[in-house]
């Protein structure tokens, strides 16, 4: 017989059905308003003692559909919730579930309902209900009435051991900033995380003087205190991978295709281009960076520097304005043919290795007409001390935000930079010279994430490209 509980209620699965090994928690829902959109999804976070996830792979959803342990399996995704009866289900087997469990949560989330304005108050007969796998008896069940007006998120109900006894409670509690106050909540900080906190500084008079910026600092700190801010967050990024006293020149190659138009106007591309001009401003001895705009054409436009750096993409569009076209390829090879006019093809390798490398931040939203090109040049420039880190603006799997929760979530709904991808792993080529991540909005990401993600290939090319004689 089931039972119906109200909000706070519980039931005792181990006294109530003491032989019960495998029991499903069925979720259902429907939208109040026609001719909306809304995708809703179910989610699970198996615990441990502390009320935190001990691995990520226990966070349970539409794209890690079971636990490690194998005991809990998710049904998948039902983006509509049309039907009658459940439209997502969680099946658990009570006997495989890891020892170090303690709690498992079941939530429901309105896929971007924040950016969608949409909320709880326009889902109807929603409820959560646990049942037997293997007859399929109905246990106890929760039929949701509270109204919830700005909640995107709602913590429905919640398997946890007392006294080695597995308990239902029906939980009912709504949160208005979606999937991320569960991963604020019950996700702690992994291993991996606290390896990458930022190392500690003995003190800034040492570091610069170990850098040799003393001068530019202060120069920095009076004239453009906001890059000083930015070039001491490199500075830790670039402690990390010991390249505090590096040099190379720095370019910045910014797609200028009308795609690219909202992020223009709202100062997004000079915003990002002066956190570029930061890594410049330790990177290189000028202190600045070469700019290059690319569209159906390509535009060698010369350096920005903490003289001119104020409005300095603005002023840019004035002159150069938005195109209709893309072609990475004709910006590639404009860009080597500035910094090594005598190129290096096929087999041939260099016989005089350079002291400083060229490090380019290739930043586009959308694909290329001319892909052999790319990467015919790309493979070419293998044999060049050039590193390309190409970023993409837009949604992508590929994203660098998802390497958390959050972005791991997003991927599955998003589509791929595919081609640049593919740069990324592209063989045949002398020394992999290249690296790739999006980001959905460049402004998306801390600055000091930022830096340590420009970090993450451009070491190990050095260290390769020494041992292949590109540089000294």
């Amino acid at each position: 017989m089931e039972i119906e509980l109200s909000k706070g209620g519980r039931f005792n699965l181990s006294k109530e059905s003491p032989n019960l090994k495998k029991v499903a928690i069925g979720l259902g829902w429907q939208t109040n308003q026609a001719g909306q959109n809304y995708d809703i999804d179910a989610s699970v976070f198996m615990l441990d003692a502390n009320a935190k996830i001990p691995d990520e792979k226990y966070f349970i959803f539409y794209n890690n559909l079971q636990s490690p342990d194998g005991s809990l399996k998710h049904s998948g995704d039902n983006r509509t919730g049309e039907g009658n009866g459940d439209d997502e289900t969680i099946y658990v087997d009570l006997e495989k579930v890891n020892p170090a469990i303690q709690e498992i949560v079941f939530v429901v989330t309105i896929h971007e309902g924040q950016e969608k304005n949409q909320n709880f108050s326009q889902i109807k007969n929603a409820f959560i209900k646990i049942y037997n796998h293997e007859n399929e008896n109905s246990l106890a069940r929760y039929n949701l009435k509270e109204a919830f007006s700005q909640e995107t998120s709602l913590e429905f109900g919640r398997l946890y051991k007392k006294d080695n006894e597995w308990r239902f409670q029906a939980v009912g509690e709504g949160y208005s900033s979606g999937l991320k106050s569960f991963v604020d909540k019950y996700i702690g900080e992994t291993k991996q995380e606290k390896t990458q906190e930022s190392p500690k500084v003995e003190s800034e008079k040492k570091t610069y003087e170990n850098q040799g910026n003393i001068v530019l600092d202060k120069k920095l700190e009076s004239q453009a205190p906001h890059i000083f801010n930015l070039a001491k967050k490199a500075d830790i990024s670039l402690q990390k991978v010991n390249l505090t006293n590096h040099k190379a020149k720095v370019v910045l190659c910014l797609d200028i295709s009308g795609s690219m138009s909202s992020l223009y106007c709202t100062g997004k591309i000079q915003r990002f281009a002066e956190k570029i001009l930061a890594l410049g401003c330790r990177f290189d001895e000028n202190a600045s960076i070469d700019i290059f705009l690319f569209g159906v054409e390509t535009h060698n436009v010369g350096a920005m520097s903490i003289e001119n750096f104020k409005n300095f993409i603005p002023n840019l569009l004035k002159q150069y304005p938005l195109e209709g076209g893309t072609y990475y390829g004709k910006a590639v090879n404009m860009i080597r043919k500035v910094y090594f006019p005598v190129s290096k093809k096929g087999s041939q390798k260099n016989t005089t290795p350079l002291s400083q490398p060229v490090y380019i931040m290739f930043v586009t939203d959308g694909a290329t007409s001319d892909e052999p090109q790319t990467e015919q040049y790309l493979k070419e420039s293998s044999y060049e001390p050039i590193f390309w880190q190409f970023m993409a603006i837009g949604k992508s799997r590929k994203d660098a935000k998802g390497k958390g929760i959050l972005g791991w979530l997003s991927q599955a709904k998003t589509s791929d930079f595919t081609f640049l991808e593919r740069l990324d792993e592209m063989s045949d080529r002398y020394i992999d010279n290249s690296d790739f991540f999006s980001l959905e909005d460049p402004e998306s990401i801390a600055d000091q994430e930022l830096y340590d993600l420009l970090m993450t290939e451009y070491p190990d090319w050095l260290k390769i490209a020494k041992t292949k004689n590109l540089l000294q």
